[in-house]
């Protein structure tokens, strides 16, 4: 029973979508992770990292909140609202994770550059 349950639990680290090993980023890990990059979710958004601490999420239309890296972890807040959500950032080597207190995750991947 101990194995199942230890097979259940590992299986719940690995995304369904790109799969690998996810470790956990902190500090100036995560700044480098995301600061002047552009993540593609799963979901078909995008969200762009600006050295400035700005953010822009786009979901259909363009959504400008804050980041910044606080604890060790990923924070953003989205004006109106100047209350701060923060999420411990994972990276499987392929794309990175968010993971809320919840437990609840959003998956992303850097976004192609063109050359």
């Amino acid at each position: 029973m101990r194995q199942i349950a230890l097979m259940i639990a590992l299986s719940c680290v690995v995304s369904p979508v790109w799969g690998g090993e996810w470790r956990s980023l902190s500090g100036e890990k995560v700044r480098a992770a995301l600061e002047g990059k552009r993540l593609v979710y799963t979901s078909g958004a995008w969200q762009e990292f600006r050295a400035s601490g700005r953010t822009l999420y786009n979901a259909g239309h363009d959504s400008w909140g804050y980041w910044d890296v606080r604890d060790g972890k990923y924070c953003s807040a989205w004006p109106p609202s100047d209350l701060w959500a923060c999420y411990t950032l994972e990276s499987d080597g392929e794309a990175l994770r968010f993971v809320g207190e919840s437990g609840e995750a959003t998956t992303g991947r850097y976004a192609e550059t063109e050359e």
